[in-house]
């Protein structure tokens, strides 16, 4: 029942400014690169590029390279230049002379993405967050017609709340609570789908008269208190969708990962404070900072905050006696957006990123 959602990423640049739109060339930018597999399109343009978000730029249109999406491992791209001096990728000759036989497997192999499709759709498909809203006043699960505890395919489950016949609905598992940061306040509620089904009687919360969903797809166990939602709202993301530079405006934490860990790196998915209610866009592309460590004088000298005498801390009542700067390590791209929280997929790292890294405009 549960449709399989297809995600074609094909970043269309907004401009944002004359000076948001100038390719800037990557320190020691390659004039040549032969296309591995496993490449993506932002991998390679980072080789190029010191913004790699403004990769369609690069890859104009040419007789070279009618569509980057077609680029396929083994190519030959070249760094050239167009008459008004502004770079631009071309094809080259293949890193091999092909005879027709190689020729026929290049073309079955799968070309270059621009991010690795399979890492999203688990997330896109099964992750989401729920408002506080969504947890104290919208519908659930109250059991099943079987009477069990747990229900799986085919069975008839009762909901408190009022359902559109017909319409799908996807069943949620309330997770652990998200707190922001600065306040400590739960602002939402990792969940994930454990079960799709259609509704076949409508319901009457006023009179306490239950709807009737029937279980058509069970991912796992489902349990009295699941979270009702329809199918898709808040899940699908367009088939084609902008990547650009964040707001100036838009400054927040990393606050969880999906894989529970504190430290995490290229291609893993976490959650940023920031949502809706921030701004924040489908595509918004940031940068990952961190604080440099604090530092505070002492008699001896100066020593890191961490490393400093119970004394030396006591007397400095800031963390540290410098303002340090936090410095760029990363950057990820938002996918997901909800009203206070957001999920991105990191697309670089200089090294492993962690909780309560800053996220910033780039």
């Amino acid at each position: 029942m549960l449709k399989r959602i297809i995600l074609t990423i094909f970043c269309l640049i907004l401009p944002l400014s004359v000076i948001a739109d100038e390719l800037k060339l990557a320190k020691n930018a390659p004039t040549s690169y032969v296309v591995k597999k496993g490449d993506t399109l932002w991998d390679i343009s980072a080789k190029f590029l010191q913004q790699p978000w403004l990769w369609p730029k690069l890859w104009r249109i040419n007789p070279d390279i009618e569509n980057p999406h077609l680029i396929y491992p083994g190519e030959e791209l070249n760094l050239v230049y167009d008459a008004q001096g502004q770079p631009m990728l071309v094809k080259g000759k293949p890193a091999l002379k092909w005879s027709p036989k190689v020729r026929t497997s290049l073309k079955d192999q799968n070309p270059v993405e621009t991010i690795s499709l399979n890492v999203l759709s688990p997330f896109v498909k099964y992750d989401t967050v729920l408002s506080g809203e969504d947890i104290e006043s919208g519908p659930y699960i109250l059991g099943s017609d079987e009477g069990y505890k747990s229900s799986v395919d085919g069975v008839k489950l009762y909901v408190n709340g009022d359902l559109a016949v017909g319409k799908s609905y996807g069943v949620y598992q309330k997770s652990e609570a998200i707190l922001s940061p600065s306040t400590e306040e739960i602002i939402g509620y990792h969940a994930r789908l454990v079960g799709t089904g259609k509704a076949i009687r409508q319901g009457d919360k006023a009179s306490k008269t239950p709807a009737t969903i029937y279980v058509e797809g069970a991912l796992r166990e489902i349990r009295a208190g699941d979270i009702v939602k329809p199918v898709n709202e808040g899940q699908m993301l367009p088939s084609f969708f902008t990547m650009q530079a964040a707001n100036n405006d838009v400054q927040g934490e990393i606050i969880k990962a999906s894989n529970g860990m504190r430290e995490f790196g290229k291609l893993e998915v976490v959650f940023i404070d920031q949502g809706n209610s921030h701004g924040v866009k489908q595509g918004d592309v940031l940068s990952v900072k961190r604080l440099s460590p604090g530092v505070v004088e002492t008699n001896d000298g100066p020593v890191y905050t961490a490393d400093a005498s119970r004394w030396n801390r006591m007397a400095n009542e800031a963390e540290s006696d410098y303002q340090m700067p936090k410095e760029a390590i990363g950057k990820l791209m938002v996918f997901k957006v909800f009203d206070q929280v957001s999920m991105a997929i990191i697309l670089n790292s200089e090294k492993p990123l962690r909780l309560q890294d800053w996220v910033t405009a780039p």
